[in-house]
C-alpha cells in the first residue's frame, strides 16, 4: 500500500482503502456488544436511513480509480469483486472469502495462472446478467491513464500489463485475461503470486458493462453489482446517496447484510464536529456512523466517564506500523551499532503517551503488525523494555567510536497530532538524550516531508514514517519496504534502507509461490525477524482506532482487515 496521506494516517483508514487502508487486538465480539446502546436485544431488521459522517469526501467513485475495496467500506456497497473480506469481527475478518466468484480461485502448480468461476444469478442494477467479460473490461479500463489512482499490482503482475494503456487506446484488450465463457475468467501472471485471492478484492475487479462506460464521468453513475446503487453524487463524493439495488440477490452474497434502505454519506466535515454530533445523537445523527474519524485522546477521556457513550465506541485495528527509518547510506547510520544503539535507547512508553495513551497506540517491536494474518511472530532483537535502556545504548555507541556521544537530525512531519509529527519526534529526542545522543529536529510541512523521505536523492539518514498493508498478508507489508527490486531511483521510493539483499529478495519470491496462506504467513513472520535483526528500522507503535457510532445503530462489526466499522453490516432503529 502506498503510504497513507497525513489525513489518512490520522483517521486510520484511508489511503484507500481505508481503510484503509487506512485501524489492540481489534474489536472482538465482546468489544462490540452494543445491545443496550443500539436498540435493545431485538435482531437487526431492514429499513431506515444510515447516515455516514466523514471528513474526507468519497472522491473518484469509480472502481478503476479507487485504491482498494475499503474506502471507508462505502464502495463495497456498490461494487462487488471476485473475492472480498470476511465480514466478521476481529481476526476472523482478516480472511479472504469468495464474492462474485464461487471460490478463492484455482491456481496452477506454480501460482502463475489463476482461474475463477462466477456464481449463478448475478445481475447489474438494470437486471442484465454479470459476465466475466464485464470483469475483464472493468480491469482493463483501470489501466487507462485518465482513470489512474487505483492499486498498481495488476500492472506489475499480469503478462503484458506494463505496456498496456487501457481499452480506450488499445481495443484488443489484455491477452493475459481470458474469458472462455460467460462464467469463467483466467489470469496469466508473469510471476508466482500466492496472494492473488487478496488482490481480487480490489475494486478494479468489479464488473463494468462496456456499453455503460462513460469514461471519467462513470463515477457519477457507476453500474452497481452490489446491494446499493448511486442515486446522487454531488461535488465529487462530498455528498453521496445510495439506495437499494432491487436486482441484488442476497442468496448470492453471504457477506453484505444491507439492512438500511438508504445510505446518506456526508463528507467534508470537521472531525470534532462529527464526534460531537455522534455523541449528541440528535435527530438523524442517532442513526449515524463515521468510517474515517477517530476520537482524540481528550474526547476519549470525556467519553470514558459516561457509560452510555462508552458503550458506543468501536475499537479497530488496521495493519499499520509507525517506525523510525534509517538510510544506511548516510553517516553515521551506515554503522549498525549506531542503529542498534538508537533501538535500545527508544522509550516506546513516551511515544505511546505522545499519541494519546495505550487506548490509542500499542508499543511495537516487530515491523509486521501484531496480527496472525500477517504472520506476526513476537520478537525483539534489541530488548530494552518499553522505556529503553540508555546504558546499553551508550555501550554500543562506544563500540561504534562515539564514546562522547553524537549529534543527529531526525526528520518528521510538522503537523501536530500526526503519528509522525512533532509530539513523537520530541518524545524520541528526550529518550535519546539520556543515551548521549543529541537529536536535532527537522519538521517539514506534509507534502515537503513526504517528497523528501521518498526520494532516493534527498532521503535523510534518520526519519519517522509508517506503513500499512493493502490486505492482511506479509507480502504487501514487507516487499515494498525491503525488496531491493522495488527501489525506485527516479520516483516515489518506499525502501528507505535501500536494502537490496539477494537472500531477502529470493525468500520473498519463494513465499509468493505459496498458495497455502497459513504457510506463507509463517514464512513472512520468519523473514520479518531476519530483517529486524539488521536494525534498518525501529518499530515504534501499532495504532489503535476508536470511533463513535449513533445510539440507534445496531450490529457493529469491525474487522482486522480495515479497522473500520462495516457499513454493509449495520442496521438502524
Amino acid at each position: 500500500m502506498r503510504q497513507p496521506s497525513v489525513t489518512a494516517r490520522r483517521l486510520a483508514a484511508a489511503s484507500v482503502g481505508l481503510v484503509v487502508a487506512a485501524g489492540a487486538v481489534a474489536c472482538g465480539p465482546k468489544d462490540n456488544d452494543v445491545k443496550g446502546a443500539a436498540g435493545g436485544d431485538s435482531a437487526p431488521h431492514k429499513g431506515g436511513t444510515l447516515t455516514v459522517l466523514n471528513t474526507s469526501p468519497q472522491e473518484d467513485f469509480d472502481p478503476a480509480r479507487l485504491y482498494t475495496s475499503g474506502g471507508g467500506n462505502v464502495p463495497g456497497l456498490v461494487f462487488r469483486t471476485l473475492t472480498t473480506r470476511n465480514r466478521e469481527n476481529g481476526a476472523a475478518g482478516a480472511k479472504v472469502v469468495p464474492d462474485l466468484a464461487t471460490d478463492l480461485g484455482t491456481p496452477s502448480k506454480n501460482a502463475t495462472v489463476w482461474t475463477y468461476h462466477l456464481k449463478d444469478g448475478l445481475k447489474f442494477e438494470d437486471g442484465t446478467p454479470i459476465t466475466t467479460a464485464d470483469i475483464k473490461y472493468g480491469i482493463e479500463r483501470s489501466f487507462a491513464a485518465e482513470l489512474s489512482g487505483g492499486a498498481p499490482y495488476l500492472r506489475d503482475w499480469l503478462i503484458g500489463g506494463k505496456d498496456y494503456q487501457g481499452p480506450y487506446k488499445d481495443k484488443k484488450g489484455l491477452d493475459s485475461i481470458e474469458t472462455p465463457d460467460d462464467k469463467t475468467i483466467v489470469f496469466r501472471l508473469n510471476k508466482p503470486e500466492g496472494d492473488f485471492p487478496f488482490l481480487a478484492t480490489q475494486t478494479s475487479f468489479a464488473p463494468v458493462p462496456k456499453d455503460k462506460d462513460t469514461g471519467t464521468k462513470y463515477e457519477n453513475h457507476p453500474y452497481s453489482s452490489g446491494p446499493y446503487k448511486v442515486v446522487s453524487n454531488q461535488n465529487d463524493g462530498q455528498h453521496l446517496v445510495l439506495e437499494r439495488n432491487t436486482y441484488w440477490d442476497p442468496k448470492t452474497d453471504a457477506e453484505r447484510k444491507a439492512y438500511p434502505d438508504r445510505i446518506d454519506v456526508q463528507s467534508g466535515l470537521d472531525g470534532a464536529v462529527i464526534n460531537q454530533r455522534l455523541s449528541a445523537g440528535a435527530g438523524k445523527d442517532a442513526a449515524a456512523v463515521t468510517t474515517d474519524t477517530n476520537l482524540t485522546a481528550a474526547e476519549l477521556a470525556k467519553i470514558t466517564g459516561d457509560k452510555q457513550l462508552a458503550a458506543r465506541v468501536g475499537t479497530g485495528q488496521f495493519g499499520y506500523t509507525d517506525y523510525i527509518a534509517f538510510n544506511p547510506k548516510v553517516k553515521p547510520f551506515d554503522n549498525p551499532k549506531v542503529r542498534q544503539a538508537i533501538a535500545y535507547a527508544v522509550d516506546r512508553s513516551t511515544v505511546v503517551n505522545a499519541l494519546g495513551g495505550s487506548s490509542l497506540a500499542k508499543p511495537a517491536t516487530t515491523f509486521l503488525p501484531d496480527q496472525k494474518a500477517f504472520g506476526y511472530t513476537p520478537y525483539d532483537p534489541f530488548p530494552a523494555g518499553e522505556s529503553g535502556t540508555a546504558a546499553k545504548a551508550k555501550e554500543l555507541l562506544k563500540e561504534a567510536g562515539y564514546a562522547k556521544g553524537l549529534t543527529v537530525t531526525l526528520t518528521h512531519d510538522s503537523s501536530a497530532g500526526d503519528e509522525q509529527g512533532p509530539e513523537v519526534a520530541t518524545a524520541l529526542q528526550d529518550a535519546l538524550k539520556k543515551a548521549g545522543i543529541t537529536v536535532k529536529l527537522q519538521g517539514l510541512e506534509s507534502s515537503a516531508y513526504s517528497e523528501k523521505i521518498h526520494s532516493v536523492k534527498t532521503e535523510p539518514g534518520f526519519f519517522l514514517t509508517g506503513w500499512g498493508a493493502d490486505w492482511p498478508s506479509g507480502g504487501p507489508f514487507l516487499a515494498p519496504i525491503f525488496d531491493g527490486r522495488q527501489i525506485v531511483k527516479d520516483g516515489y521510493n518506499f525502501n528507505g534502507a535501500q536494502l537490496d539483499d539477494t537472500a531477502v529478495n529470493k525468500e520473498i519470491d519463494e513465499i509468493n509461490k505459496l498458495t497455502d496462506l497459513q504457510a506463507a504467513a509463517t514464512r513472512w513472520g520468519a523473514l520479518d525477524k531476519k530483517i529486524g535483526e539488521q536494525a534498518l528500522t525501529v518499530p515504534l507503535v501499532h495504532p489503535v482506532y476508536k470511533r463513535l457510532f449513533g445510539k440507534d445503530v445496531k450490529n457493529v462489526v469491525i474487522s482486522d482487515w480495515t479497522g473500520v466499522l462495516d457499513v454493509a453490516q449495520v442496521a438502524v432503529k
